[in-house]
């Protein structure tokens, strides 16, 4: 068949080297390849041919069953997208995917808890479980007499003078639990018990009474109680990074190191997200490919074949709205471009909005709604079933 003959005639194959399509996108598929013949075929039956004059060739059909495809596609893609944007958020994009172009189903990278989880790093790193940057550790050697340190003179030999946010500082006094045994007690009852049960480290093995692990607590917080109102007990006081520790040091403390944590604010502050660089960050670059039309069920393949005839309508509509009327040696025949082109737009509309409406009944959305129904449904029947009685 000539390019330049516009009047169809059926076609005898389809041949994926003759860019018989605009794009050829499909034309390697087997699948594709017979099927645009039997759908270009009954296309044109539905249209008339061969008792009526077509005037576009096998060509046309052609192109209008490739975006047929395309636009099915483009809704089975948007209805992924929707559904699991959030959780590929900082996925590869498509240009990190191998031979991502052309066609072929694919899914972006291995979901993961969506963008949030990226987002609490920031969250980590206020109350130091985690996040992009270190949380390093420091120490000042302690002087007799001195009760305030100047930490940014650490900073200024550590960190090249860099401002410090101090995280924690480590000033604290025995635990409790070294005052609860007196290696001076009687015997008890129970002997040799404090390594077994793990303060050998803080008393020798001596007797003591098991008690109630209650008692336990309520002694170290009376303990600790005590040391704090009564006592100048461990404690610190941090005003622009300078540190204030309590008690005062003596002459025993001279040497001692009190140790610290900190970010370096540079650090914290200079410090760029890379979760969207080459990585998902909207819709426009979730790596989907064109579906592959092998894999496209029967359901999806009669929409496809609708959808083509309703473009191929349009496309006969327009091509004929262009002759009101033909004029005959007796009259003229008045053609029906107006009407094909309408009716055409008006098929197209309804295939697509029932397309968008199964879809949405079939999200995710809509899957938890149904799966509350049912749990709901159930649980009411289970309320009306007779509760059976237990004779013991």
């Amino acid at each position: 068949m000539s390019k330049f003959n516009y009047i169809y005639s059926d076609p005898s194959s389809f041949s994926s080297d003759s860019s018989s399509t605009p794009y050829g996108t499909y034309d390697t598929d087997a699948a594709f390849q017979a099927d645009i013949i039997t759908t270009t075929k009954w296309v044109a039956k539905r249209l008339g041919h061969p008792v009526m004059q077509l005037e576009f060739n096998s060509g046309s059909i052609y192109a209008t069953f490739e975006e047929s495809i395309s636009e099915y596609s483009l809704h089975i893609n948007n209805y992924n997208i929707k559904n699991w944007l959030w959780d590929q958020y900082g996925a590869d994009t498509k240009t990190n995917v191998t031979g991502a172009m052309g066609t072929g189903s694919i899914e972006p990278g291995r979901g993961h808890l969506g963008s949030a989880f990226f987002l609490s790093k920031q969250y980590g790193e206020a109350v130091n479980v985690g996040g992009d940057v270190s949380l390093k550790s420091g120490s000042i050697s302690l002087v007799g007499g001195q009760q305030e340190y100047d930490l940014q003179t650490f900073a200024d030999n550590n960190e090249g003078g860099q401002r410090l946010e101090i995280q924690r500082v480590f000033n604290t006094g025995p635990a409790a639990i070294t005052r609860f045994y007196d290696p001076f007690a009687g015997s008890f009852d129970q002997r040799n018990m404090l390594d077994e049960m793990g303060f050998g480290n803080v008393s020798p093995s001596v007797s003591f009474i098991m008690r109630p692990i209650h008692h336990d607590i309520s002694r170290a917080q009376a303990i600790e109680t005590n040391d704090k109102i009564r006592k100048s007990a461990y404690s610190f006081e941090l005003v622009n990074n300078k540190l204030k520790i309590f008690p005062i040091p003596d002459s025993n403390d001279v040497g001692d190191k009190v140790w610290f944590q900190y970010y370096v604010r540079g650090a914290l502050t200079q410090t760029s997200s890379s979760l969207t660089t080459g990585k998902v960050s909207d819709p426009s670059n979730v790596p989907y490919k064109f579906i592959t039309y092998s894999e496209i069920n029967a359901s999806g393949r009669q929409w496809i074949k609708k959808f083509t005839l309703a473009l191929a309508k349009e496309l006969l509509g327009i091509i004929r709205s262009k002759y009101a009327s033909m004029p005959l040696p007796n009259g003229e025949v008045q053609m029906d471009g107006e009407a094909l082109k309408a009716e055409g737009r008006e098929e197209k509309q309804q295939l697509l909005d029932e397309l968008k409406e199964f879809l949405d009944s079939v999200s995710l959305t809509e899957r938890a709604r149904a799966e509350s129904e049912q749990a709901e449904s159930q649980q009411q029947v289970l309320n009306k079933a007779p509760l059976s009685i237990y004779i013991g």
